[in-house]
């Protein structure tokens, strides 16, 4: 409600989806930046793009991530409604939530710079373990209703 001092944790689990739709629009735009300035500098690299999918690096890494964002992350928001929709979301499964989205943020900053595999894979398996962890919270919670 609001003027409320704390929010419920039903409200608090929407915070960390939107977090992450927030860095899929970021992504957008350091794709348009970087296509702008890496593809599309001049005629031959764009049609190359067009028509055969080519694209500076540093464009398609940004193109990869996004792509990535529609992998787990779509787990992610299919457990966090879930979890509202069944008041299985609290404290826990909040906390739990923000950690995915952190790790999200990492991976894709690590996946648009350095692109570090090692780095890369460590995070990843770092958001699934939490997102097997919402999932089983989930599971347990329906099973014991």
């Amino acid at each position: 409600m609001i003027g409320e001092e704390s929010m419920s944790p039903t409200t608090a689990m929407f915070w960390p989806m939107i977090a992450h739709v927030f860095l899929v629009f970021c992504l957008y735009a350091l794709l348009i930046i970087r296509r702008n300035k890496y593809t599309f500098k001049d005629r031959e690299s764009a049609i190359k793009l067009r028509d055969q999918g080519e694209e500076a690096r540093e464009s398609h890494l940004v193109n990869r991530n996004i792509a990535n964002q529609f992998e787990l992350p779509v787990l992610f928001h299919i457990a966090c409604l879930l979890l509202y929709i069944t008041d299985a979301d609290n404290i826990v499964t909040v906390v739990l939530a923000w950690l995915f989205v952190l790790s999200r943020y990492a991976h894709s900053y690590v996946h648009v710079t350095s692109n570090r595999l090692r780095q890369r894979g460590a995070l990843f398996g770092i958001g699934f373990a939490l997102v097997v962890c919402l999932w089983a919270w989930l599971a347990i919670w329906l099973a014991l209703e």
